[in-house]
């Protein structure tokens, strides 16, 4: 049987051009299914890009979705030197002087003086045990098991150290051949006072044990705890930290020295963070307009241009997108509160009619945020629910980024959905086209030998018709 090593040699017909150009005319059937995919996987990537900005956006949003946004205040000290001051939302403005007598103090005891850091310093212990307790105020005593090598200055601290007693034990080298044991209280106040005693020992208990009810023991007070005395307002206060968190209340008093005069807190409304917040929600938001605007762009395609402008935006007509867009734009624009302060507008945030971006007046933002600062809040947080511009606004952003049944995800589902179909429809075609091409092949294979075995016949006659010939002639 006759065999073809190339399509088109064995009939001389241009075979293979036919084939390739058949090929391509099968696989034009691809190219609606490849355009289709290209179009959605832009979209998909779209989405993305609309979700990060949502973000941004959202996150700009619920800053500002919070009362203590609004109720902050500002303290200062008319010294420094003195105490600190920091507030709370809800601080009540005003100016109170304060007078500080004595800051708190931490105890510290001290033991007598060791040779080394590693001699045992304990007697015999009875029945073989001996236990230390640390007792600090009224609370629970913390008792810590002592074998005779923890007898030592250097057992002892990293026995007392990982008890988590509320003291902190250390070593001081006094001098060559001379060191003591320092116990230390973590906390300030008379609260923190401690009681050490050792059972099981008398030796040790004479070394280290110290009753604060009677000040007597092994050990001495170096440091005496102390609670902080201050006044404010004239009205005497004594807390057990230096650190005062309700005098008054909502504010934090850091006191860092006594007074020898009064000094002067100023409590004052804080505006600052409210505007800066408001600022960067425009900024957001305008970014926000921007990624629409880009997403959604069109270029007119000349008459006389055949195909599609492909700068267009991905998103050009998506319903998702609209409806995003009509919402957000609505509810900055939407009114709550009666009292003058009913809308953006009324505290300089306006629209640019051109843009669809906001517009800030600094100078009437401030004014409202320090002359109607409940107003403004109202306005914006409404009901803290259902009502108020960035309450509204919070809301429809949770309803577009729900990470299973928001807006996005539904739309980058739908993408998907459509995009798996594209690629179940693209294999299916390309089988076929494979199969089809296939088919081709085999039989122009087949027509190529066919057409060469008969021009081998007609060859084969020929020379046997041309022999006949010259032999009739001869």
């Amino acid at each position: 049987m006759a065999t073809i090593s190339s399509l088109g040699i064995g009939s001389g017909l241009d075979l293979s051009t036919l084939l390739d150009n058949m090929t391509t005319a099968e696989k034009a059937r691809l190219t609606p299914i490849t355009t289709a995919q290209t179009s959605y996987s832009a979209k998909l990537t779209a989405y993305g890009t609309l979700q990060s900005s949502l973000q941004s956006f959202a996150d700009a949003t619920a800053a500002l979705n919070s009362a203590d946004v609004y109720a902050a205040t500002t303290a200062t000290s008319s010294n420094s030197s003195a105490f600190t001051a920091t507030t709370a939302a809800g601080a009540a403005a005003g100016k109170y002087t304060v007078n500080v007598t004595t800051l708190a103090q931490a105890q510290v005891l001290v033991s007598g003086t060791a040779k080394d850091t590693s001699t045992a310093l304990g007697g015999t212990s009875t029945n073989g045990t001996r236990s230390l307790s640390i007792t600090q105020g009224d609370g629970k005593p913390v008792t810590i098991s002592l074998t005779d090598d923890q007898t030592s200055l250097a057992g002892m601290r990293d026995a007392i150290n990982g008890a988590d007693a509320g003291v902190t034990a250390s070593i001081l080298k006094v001098s060559d051949g001379s060191y003591q044991l320092i116990v230390s209280a973590d906390d300030t106040g008379t609260d923190s006072k401690m009681t050490i005693a050792v059972t099981g020992d008398d030796t040790l208990n004479k070394f280290i044990g110290y009753d604060s009810a009677t000040n007597t023991g092994g050990m001495t007070q170096n440091v005496e705890a102390k609670n902080a005395q201050l006044s404010v307002n004239g009205i005497a206060l004594e807390r057990q930290s230096n650190t005062v968190t309700d005098a008054p209340e909502g504010i934090t008093l850091n006191l860092l020295a006594t007074t020898d005069s009064a000094a002067t807190l100023t409590v004052k409304k804080d505006t600052s963070d409210a505007s800066t917040k408001i600022q960067a929600f425009v900024t957001a938001y305008n970014a926000l307009q921007t990624t629409f605007s880009n997403l959604t762009k069109y270029t007119a395609v000349d008459s006389n241009t055949a195909t599609q402008d492909t700068s267009n935006g991905a998103l050009l007509g998506d319903s998702a997108l609209r409806t995003i867009q009509t919402q957000l734009k609505s509810a900055v624009s939407s009114a709550f509160n009666s009292n003058g302060i009913s809308t953006l507008s009324s505290i300089g945030i306006t629209t640019d009619p051109d843009t669809g971006n906001l517009e800030v007046d600094s100078t009437k933002l401030d004014k409202a945020l320090s002359d109607n600062t409940s107003d403004v809040k109202a306005m914006l947080l409404g009901n803290g629910t259902t009502t108020g511009v960035i309450t509204k606004l919070n809301n429809l952003n949770v309803s577009y980024l729900d990470s299973d049944t928001g807006t996005i995800a539904n739309a980058k589902t739908a993408v998907n959905t459509t995009l798996k179909s594209l690629t179940e429809q693209y294999n299916k075609v390309n089988t076929s086209i494979n199969t089809t091409i296939a088919r081709y092949k085999t039989q122009f294979t087949a027509l190529d030998v066919a057409i060469q075995k008969l021009n081998s016949t007609a060859d084969y006659l020929t020379k046997q018709f041309d022999a006949m010939s010259t032999s009739s002639s001869s």
